[in-house]
């Protein structure tokens, strides 16, 4: 098997897991803010309290993350699938349009946060280690909010969907 196969098996077996949904945004040199869907999200550790996500190199929140202070992450609700496109369109503008008709809070960090999310998370930039062709960036949480209890976004091998909580 060729190394380009490999890499096509590989794509396909992890493109039949099934992840959240999280829109990371932060701002770059000059203020501005930038965001990216990313679906390369997990928790590290609890104390201290650190997330990770992965971002190709070639995009440009790798760059956008490595010179500002820190970075938030907004984990979408069931019914933001097209915030995420937005977010995951080569062709958006970048800095305030790129959040037009939007709303957004700040918290810590000054990154926007994505109101009607299920959940938000404001870093600091704790490390941003090799992956290859992506970088592997780590936050350290300097603030955590739930937001309303609802069905979060999911990406399936068939697109998007909902998990809906189940009821107490």
């Amino acid at each position: 098997m060729t190394e380009q196969d490999e890499q096509g098996t590989f794509r396909q077996v992890m493109g039949r897991f099934v992840t959240g949904v999280a829109v990371v945004t932060a701002r770059d040199e000059q203020g501005r803010p930038h965001g990216m869907t990313a679906n390369a999200v997990t928790s590290v550790s609890l104390d201290p309290l650190l997330v990770l996500f992965c971002v190709d190199r070639a995009a440009t929140m790798s760059q956008v993350v490595q010179v500002g202070s820190g970075f938030a992450l907004s984990f979408l609700s069931g019914g933001q699938a097209e915030v995420s496109e937005r977010f995951a369109d080569p062709a958006r503008p970048y800095g305030e349009q790129e959040f037009d008709g939007l709303d957004v809070h700040e918290d810590a960090t000054g990154a926007p946060l994505l109101d009607g999310a299920v959940g938000w998370l404001d870093c600091d930039l704790h490390d941003v280690l090799d992956g290859g062709d992506h970088l592997i960036v780590l936050g350290r949480v300097r603030s955590a909010r739930a937001g309303e209890a609802g069905d979060a976004l999911l990406y399936t091998p068939l697109g998007y969907d909902v998990w809906t909580p189940p009821a107490p």
